[in-house]
């Protein structure tokens, strides 16, 4: 598809939301482009704290394979 069609379903898309926290990250989204802002700086204490353990459980070698993963999720919707 060309881009104009892309941007139409965009404008589309954008006028259906009715989601608050969307239009608030796709607000910062457009900010970020137009100031250079590192995205790393928009990101709560919240969401960082989530990073962080994340990182820190993969140090610690808690994780578990993508396919492992995907068969649970895959076999929980089916029920």
């Amino acid at each position: 598809m060309d881009i104009q069609g892309e941007k139409l379903k965009l404008i589309e898309w954008l006028q259906s939301l009715t989601d608050q926290s969307i239009i608030e990250k796709l607000k910062l989204f457009k900010g970020n482009l137009l100031d250079k802002t590192d995205w790393w700086e928009t990101l709560s204490v919240a969401e960082i704290k989530l990073i962080d353990e994340g990182l820190k459980d993969i140090k610690e070698g808690r994780t578990k394979p993508h396919s492992e993963v995907m068969k649970k999720y895959y076999q929980n919707s089916l029920n």
